[in-house]
């Protein structure tokens, strides 16, 4: 009997032991087969995601090869920023239409109800926690065989920020980086006016139009959701960002009078930085009480507070870091080493950007101002490789993202699963744009000819009237939220309204250029020669063209005389402007580029220089001989 009991004992342990190593076994198998499932929906989506960049690769192709043909035949009425809008629709008609892929029977769809929307879920499978992270609201039943097609359109839409913190630092970097400073100053008075005065005066009128719109459209029952009259704000300070990037490039291929595109394009690259900042002062804007309807003087407070602070913030912080990397340039020795000079230029302009979101400002508006500064003094301390490899590197740079965004934009307008089009908010939307643009331009041009001597003329007026097109800033503004009702038929419309103006205003410019005897043809070399300089105390005046206030004009001289030599090789050395008692600091921020001639003769008299007049006319004050 004991000999039978011991081995009934060990059979029973046999069986455990081989039961434990079979559960074990199958445990490892189950487990092996999740993460060989799990790592084949990571290559899934690993090729997906090339497959989409892919496509916008191949869309940009096809629109530098149509330029290119468009180019060689002289066509004009079609910019490459329209041609990539179209080839964006093309392939989103595509994706939307034509392509259908085949339901994933190995997703499993579990449905649980909630209050709340988490960013992020865990999820207990068997003993193993897996995160889950929120990509949006499904249309529609969860189980529909549409489920696969809206999984892939949604994966043909890319996160809004990555427009807004990735696309567009570069767009405005570029636009302020290669601003023609001469004739930008020279308009500077107007400019401003055009685009802080004008650029509010824009918004309120719009607000105002569209809140006229939203209340017929309850009235006809047009309007299925909440809409505001900050909502209406809103969509006022977005969509008066213009961005006549089609003009733009028409003048500067026709060659169009330098004042015309001077006001066109400074109004636009600060326009921008107003509208972005006006938009985040409407969001600020938060009236106490139930309704939102009602007029705070509390939260309109609030708001102009965080208008002001906002764009201060942003010029204050982006001319700082363009001041720091002038000083950077100006007492290393970088330029022997132009790689490094190049790559520190690019990562301090960058970084302009991070610093501004992280200070909780607008970084679109400070590395604006970056440009401005970077263009206006840390250039003339670059090395002739790194002036040339940074004009073309951000040329490229923006070149490729605005096209990019334009061809999204296209892609958009089929993908977009949550459109709102409403044909009274649309024509209401093109009706209001124009008697804004109208309220921006006549009256201002008006008040701002009452102290020009070279007043703007009504033909000028009319083309920037009609020069008034939305782009990329309005797309990337209006994108950042889709969350309501409102802000996505704001969407829907802004998309209508930049494919309206870039195709009828964009492509009728030569026509209108025609119609309005607008001079073309004029380099800038002719204008240099038409003006007559008339120097008396320090300041520039050529045949009257300057027409700024006299608190520009003392800024002029102060910056030609102290602000340029501190930060660049360029203009007088402080040892001869600052005074005698000054001279043992004026020596130490004196540089030994002052004694190389051939650095001051590339430096002081580059034509792209805006004080090259003043200097001229200054040496020529000290010494009368020289004009003989």
């Amino acid at each position: 009997m004991g000999t039978a009991e011991l081995c009934v004992s060990r059979s029973r342990k046999y069986i455990i032991c081989c039961f434990f190593c079979l559960t074990l076994f199958s445990i490892s198998e189950c487990t092996g087969l999740v993460d060989a499932v799990t790592e084949r929906k990571a290559e899934e989506s690993h090729r997906q995601d090339s497959t989409k960049v892919l496509i916008f690769t191949l869309l940009l192709t096809l629109t530098i090869l149509t330029i290119w043909l468009f180019k060689h035949r002289r066509f004009r009425f079609l910019h490459e920023t329209g041609l990539a809008m179209i080839y964006g629709l093309l392939v989103g008609v595509i994706l939307r239409f034509g392509v259908h892929v085949p339901p994933d029977v190995s997703n499993d769809t579990l449905t649980c109800v909630g209050k709340s929307r988490p960013s992020s879920l865990v999820l207990n499978v068997s003993g193993h926690l897996y995160e889950y992270a929120l990509r949006g609201e499904v249309e529609g039943d969860p189980h529909s065989q549409d489920l696969p097609n809206a999984d892939m359109l949604r994966k043909a839409t890319f996160d809004p920020e990555v427009f807004f913190n990735i696309l567009l630092p570069p767009i405005i970097f570029h636009a302020g980086y290669s601003l023609k400073r001469r004739h930008f100053f020279r308009n500077l008075g107007a400019i401003l006016t055009y685009a802080f005065v004008g650029t509010v005066i824009s918004s309120f009128v719009i607000g105002l139009v569209m809140y006229g719109c939203v209340a017929l459209m309850k009235v006809i029952g047009q309007l299925d959701g909440e809409f505001f009259f900050t909502d209406c704000l809103f969509f006022g300070a977005i969509i008066s960002a213009t961005d006549p990037v089609t003009v733009l490039a028409i003048f500067n291929e026709l060659k169009v009078d330098v004042d015309l595109y001077a006001l066109m394009f400074g109004e636009s690259v600060l326009n921008d930085a107003v509208a972005i900042v006006l938009s985040s002062s409407v969001v600020a804007y938060q009236p106490s009480g139930d309704s939102v309807q009602v007029l705070d003087g509390r939260a309109m407070l609030t708001s102009l507070g965080v208008f002001l602070a906002v764009l201060s913030g942003s010029f204050a912080l982006g001319s700082a870091t363009g001041v720091l990397t002038a000083l950077v340039t100006k007492f290393t020795r970088l330029r022997d080493f132009p790689l490094l000079e190049t790559a520190l230029f690019f990562l301090m302009s960058w970084s302009t950007f991070l610093l501004a979101e992280a200070c909780n400002i607008t970084g679109v508006v400070a590395v604006l101002f970056c440009g401005i500064t970077q263009a206006h003094y840390t250039y003339n301390n670059l090395s002739a490789e790194s002036k040339s490899r940074t004009k073309e590197l951000f040329e490229l740079l923006n070149f490729l993202a605005e096209n990019f965004i334009f061809s999204y934009m296209g892609l958009t307008l089929f993908s977009f699963q949550k459109h709102v089009f409403n044909p009274v908010f649309i024509t209401g939307a093109l009706l209001a744009i124009l008697l804004g643009r109208a309220a921006n331009i006549y009256p201002l041009s008006f008040l701002l000819n009452l102290g020009r001597t070279n007043p703007i003329s009504h033909c000028f007026q009319h083309v920037m009237m009609f020069s008034g097109l939305r782009g990329a800033m309005t797309f990337a503004l209006s994108i950042r939220d889709t969350a309501t009702y409102a802000r996505r038929m704001m969407f829907s419309s802004t998309l209508l309204i930049v494919f309206f103006t870039v195709f009828v205003f964009g492509g009728g410019t030569t026509p209108m250029l025609s119609f309005l005897k607008i001079r073309v043809g004029v380099e800038e070399e002719e204008e240099e020669e038409e003006a007559t300089v008339t120097v008396s105390d320090g300041t520039a005046g050529r045949d009257g063209r300057h027409d700024t206030a006299w608190l520009f004009r003392m800024w002029y001289t102060f910056d030609h005389k102290y602000v340029k030599p501190l930060l660049t090789h360029s203009g007088p050395p402080l040892t001869s402007t600052l005074p005698a008692c000054c001279t043992p600091l004026a020596r130490c921020l004196t540089t030994q580029a002052y004694e190389d001639s051939d650095s001051e003769l590339i430096l002081n008299h580059s034509p792209s220089m805006l004080y090259s007049d003043l200097s001229a006319s200054t040496d020529t004050l000290r010494d009368p001989s020289a004009q003989e």
